[in-house]
């Protein structure tokens, strides 16, 4: 059965006359559209990113497995979105740092949609301008957003991340065009030539390079993986401060039980530790100190967040 649309005046008309020989085409389903009946197809976009957004709204329950990946698609739509719209104008100075600065302005606002607040300690720690090396836990793909949210107060930072993720276009390529350095993890020498790219931004231009020394994400936000190397060779290469970042754990979000609530992540920048005098024969020293004082930190903003939650909260783990 075919479908004929008559979407202007004057086919109205025609198709109004054509009734009379109906009964030639009996397989025919005719549907006339008037002037007030036209379908506006560019509104559809439109229409399907309310829908998208709604999404968390329309199923606001925490339990339920709708709200949960809905949470996930706001997220990576946005993501994407703002994005392909940033490729142009970061096309007009490539590479530049500062380019992150505009997406996270506007990225910073998603986690408003998925009911995830933030909140900054010791901000002032990230504020200083300076070379320097930051590592941080990570525990999920929304990690990024908590990044969004406090880009304007570190200013110049460049993450640094797994060559695979340059592929998820249109992100992988604005996060390149902004500054994102990536790391070829099984190829060691272009690796540490990538690295060391990376090391002479921190030193020339007092960028400050932001590193998951765990190299994986981790979802047990009570524990950390063993730490990697590469961050603290950057760190004492360039005689540059480690600044440890802890998030507090996605209480709030259980993958195998498709659960997403809402909550608050502590971010908190720890004191700096010196790497001026060291040499590579310390990193694994240094190394051991970071993840003490990250540890402690964690377990500390883990029993906070357990002692604020309600009485009748449903741990999901």
């Amino acid at each position: 059965m075919s479908l004929v649309l008559v979407p202007s005046m004057t086919q109205y008309l025609e198709s109004r006359q054509s009734l009379v020989h109906f009964h030639d085409r009996p397989h025919a389903l005719l549907i006339m559209l008037g002037p007030q009946d036209l379908l506006h197809w560019d509104l559809v976009p439109i229409a399907v990113l309310i829908l998208i957004i709604a999404i968390p709204f329309l199923y606001d329950s925490p339990k339920s497995a709708i709200r949960y990946h809905g949470c996930y698609v706001v997220y990576i739509a946005t993501v994407s979105i703002t994005a392909f719209g940033s490729i142009p104008l970061f096309c007009l100075n490539p590479l530049n740092v500062k380019n992150i600065l505009f997406i996270s302005k506007i990225l910073k606002h998603v986690t408003k949609l998925i009911g995830i607040t933030w909140e900054l300690r010791n901000g002032e720690i990230l504020a200083e301008e300076r070379g320097a090396v930051i590592v941080a836990n990570h525990q999920s793909m929304i990690d990024i957003l908590g990044m969004f949210n406090i880009w304007e107060v570190m200013d110049k930072c460049a993450a640094v991340a797994k060559k695979e993720i340059f592929y998820f276009w249109p992100f992988g390529l604005a996060a390149w065009l902004g500054g994102v350095v990536y790391i070829d993890r099984l190829n060691g020498p272009k690796a540490h030539e990538q690295i060391d790219k990376a090391a002479k931004l921190s030193v020339t231009h007092k960028v400050k390079l932001w590193i998951f020394p765990e190299g994986t994400r981790n979802d047990d936000g009570d524990n950390m993986l063993p730490f990697k190397r590469g961050a603290f060779k950057v760190a004492i290469g360039c005689q540059v401060p480690i600044i440890p970042v802890v998030f507090s754990p996605y209480y709030f979000i259980n993958h195998k039980k498709r659960y997403f609530g809402q909550g608050k992540i502590i971010i908190t920048a720890l004191p700096p530790i010196s790497t001026e005098g060291l040499t590579m024969d310390d990193i694994d020293d240094v190394m051991a100190r970071t993840r003490k004082v990250m540890v402690e930190a964690q377990e500390a903003v883990c029993k906070e967040v357990r002692s604020t939650l309600p009485s009748n909260y449903i741990n999901f783990d």
